[in-house]
């Protein structure tokens, strides 16, 4: 193992039940020292250390990858390194195969978002480009054709992972895809519809939010969100279905962490549907909180 021992060496450091990526800070007179990205210091004895204790990390682990299906080193303080470091590039989205792991920036990146961003992500397929949640939002909506059948988008999250923001971007996406599949002029780019579609949202989570500690705007429900197209590929209509996910009960006196069960579930159903409703429902959720 004296060619992991180098210093500035990345390494794998296996402490307190998990590991940690670490750099090699020293290694003389028999002893290694090793510091954490996080700052903590950890001295050991060379002749003491063992494979299991530390490894050398792959170099995808040291440069980040885009896809984690791709990480050599798997181990759950990988993926959260990778997650952190795309972070730390202003990446805030990383696939793990078909699924989009992202991170709240809890800023806003209009660029991000904008209609350039859904042209070019409607341009290509799953995986082609850098992860964006406009690839998934594509893929769900192109498949509607594709596989002849309907499409679903699970969201799930912890309280102030951006769940509804999320669904709000998913939404924008399949709205502005719809309005392109109308062949509208930039004037009148626009339908009662889609603006009814986006404009729901700021009214129902007036209903349902809440302050807590991580954000201050959670929703206290799921929203289950089923959309209609035509095959000419614009919205006809669709529902929105609140699922109350949380019941509180509590002898405590501290009421600020009445509000941090997370918000498990936001659906958005894709279904191609002209003449026949596709009927969907979900059974009532309760969680109590002692």
């Amino acid at each position: 193992m004296d060619n992991f021992f180098t210093e500035g060496c990345r390494v794998w450091l296996w402490e307190g039940d998990q590991y940690w990526p670490s750099t090699v800070d020293s290694c003389s007179g028999g002893v290694v020292v090793f510091r954490t990205d996080f700052g903590q210091v950890y001295t050991y004895k060379q002749n003491a250390l063992s494979r299991q204790r530390v490894y050398e990390m792959h170099s995808n682990s040291v440069h980040g990858v885009e896809d984690m299906a791709a990480l050599q080193d798997l181990h759950e303080g990988a993926i959260l390194h990778n997650l952190h470091l795309r972070y730390t590039q202003h990446s805030i989205y990383t696939y793990i195969g078909s699924i989009l792991a992202a991170v709240n920036p809890y800023q806003c990146i209009p660029e991000m978002y904008d209609v350039s961003a859904v042209e070019r992500y409607s341009r290509h397929h799953l995986g082609e480009i850098p992860p964006h949640i406009y690839a998934i939002a594509n893929e769900c909506y192109r498949s509607l054709w594709k596989r002849s059948n309907n499409q679903c988008v699970l969201i799930s999250g912890e309280s102030g992972a951006g769940k509804t923001e999320s669904t709000k971007v998913i939404l924008r996406f399949l709205s502005l895809m719809s309005q392109q599949s109308l062949e509208l002029s930039a004037k009148d780019r626009s339908s009662h519809v889609e603006e009814a579609l986006l404009e729901s949202s700021p009214i129902m989570e007036a209903f349902g939010n809440a302050k807590t500690v991580y954000n201050n705007n959670s929703s206290r429900f799921g929203k289950f969100i089923q959309l209609h197209f035509s095959q000419r590929g614009n919205i006809q209509g669709g529902k929105i279905v609140d699922c109350i996910l949380n019941n509180f009960h509590t002898d405590t006196a501290d009421r600020s962490m009445l509000p941090l069960l997370p918000l498990v579930l936001s659906v958005l159903c894709v279904s191609v549907c002209v003449c026949a409703c596709v009927c969907m429902s979900l059974h009532r959720v309760q969680f109590y909180c002692h």
